[in-house]
């Protein structure tokens, strides 16, 4: 094996670690970690997974689990979670046919997460409506 070929360049690069390409970065434009953390925390990302935690969900049940979200979205969101690895969705060959969406691994795990900031919030209310009310009292100042 000469310095210069394939095989000698290939180990080169292997021992010197890995590539920019190869390293996540959330603040980076293109990578795939920004776009997953876009899906889960959009508007409906959250609420899609974390109303799948408890187990599979027929799409209506989800749909009215989830209040205000519209038909579309509640499909754009799931396809979304779906593509990146958080959510499987199962055709049951029962009669009538009906789909099923679950969590995977991965999405049990941003579920997990997404529960404890939903606990913050929701046990901050009182905290957050003082804030708000603060805060438009000032603007209305203004």
């Amino acid at each position: 094996m000469t310095p210069d070929s394939p095989t000698a360049v290939a180990l080169d690069e292997a021992a010197a670690g890995p590539t920019d390409a190869m390293i996540a970065d959330v603040f980076s434009r293109g990578c795939t970690s920004r776009q997953a953390l876009e899906a889960v925390t959009g508007r409906w990302g959250v609420l899609t997974v974390a109303g799948l935690r408890d187990g599979a969900v027929r799409f209506n049940a989800l749909r009215r689990r989830i209040d205000g979200v519209s038909e579309k979205m509640l499909a754009q969101t799931l396809q979304a979670l779906e593509r990146d690895g958080m959510v499987a969705r199962e055709v049951r060959t029962t009669i009538p046919p009906h789909v099923e969406y679950s969590l995977t691994d991965l999405g049990r795990q941003v579920a997990d997460r997404l529960i404890g900031l939903i606990d913050v919030l929701e046990g901050a209310v009182d905290e957050v409506s003082a804030a708000q009310q603060r805060y438009d009292a000032r603007r209305d100042d203004a």
